[in-house]
């Protein structure tokens, strides 16, 4: 993995990071890089509520928030930042003001690499609209001035599309921080990480492939479609 100057990470969700990049994250911090984890919500409509619930509508953003933090702390993300929008409510904000908001946070930190989703190819409305925002700020800068994006991509067609992955990093090094990220955000991942510890027990070759490696694809400015 290529040493950086500054990693900005921009996702919308507290658990967006866990499983796909926490391993990335923790592996640029070991080498000595600073990154930048801006996490636009709380999360606070996540589905999971527990049977039975262990919080409610009002009480889930603590719990997430502090999930988040904890999982920050075990990748050893320094600068986290909390942009205070609203779950389920990225994909209505008005695209200057989040474009904005993306382009302050790069002005501030000059990152060497940007982390987001792929718009078009990562499902959820409020992953499209960061990924989107990510792409819109990124593109006012001078071509020499960009700093590299590397895009998470999940969607059902996304390798017909846009091909395979073109960095694949292996994070085998920094597993117990991988795991213990996941971990952190129990709230909504514990279900999933019963069935996929339940794998690693029976050396599932999937999951143990899915846990070393994390998949990236550096965003195509020149099939540019965003808006």
């Amino acid at each position: 993995m290529d040493k950086e100057r500054q990693v900005l990470v921009i996702f919308p969700h507290p658990d967006d990071e866990a499983f796909g990049v926490s391993g990335t994250i923790s592996t640029h911090i070991k080498q000595g890089t600073p990154v930048t984890y801006a996490c636009l919500t709380l999360g606070e409509m996540g589905r999971n509520l527990g049977n039975p619930p262990f919080a409610t509508r009002e009480s889930l953003p603590h719990i997430r928030k502090k999930e988040l933090q904890e999982a920050a702390a075990v990748m050893g993300i320094k600068d986290l930042r909390m942009m205070g929008l609203r779950d389920k409510t990225v994909e209505f904000e008005d695209d200057t003001k989040l474009t904005n908001m993306v382009s302050d946070l790069i002005k501030e930190l000059n990152p060497s690499l940007v982390i987001t989703f792929y718009p078009g190819y990562s499902v959820h409305p409020d992953h499209e609209a960061t990924g989107r925002a990510v792409v819109r700020a990124i593109r006012q800068l001078p071509v020499e001035k960009r700093p590299k994006l590397h895009c998470v991509a999940f969607s059902n067609n996304h390798e017909q599309e846009i091909g395979q992955p073109d960095i694949i990093n292996d994070v085998s090094a920094v597993r117990e921080q991988k795991l213990g990220a996941m971990k952190a955000h129990i709230s909504q991942t514990g279900w999933m990480l019963t069935e996929r510890e339940e794998k690693l027990k029976n050396e599932d070759p999937e999951t143990i492939k899915w846990l070393q490696y994390e998949r990236f694809w550096s965003y195509d400015w020149e099939n540019d479609r965003v808006q």
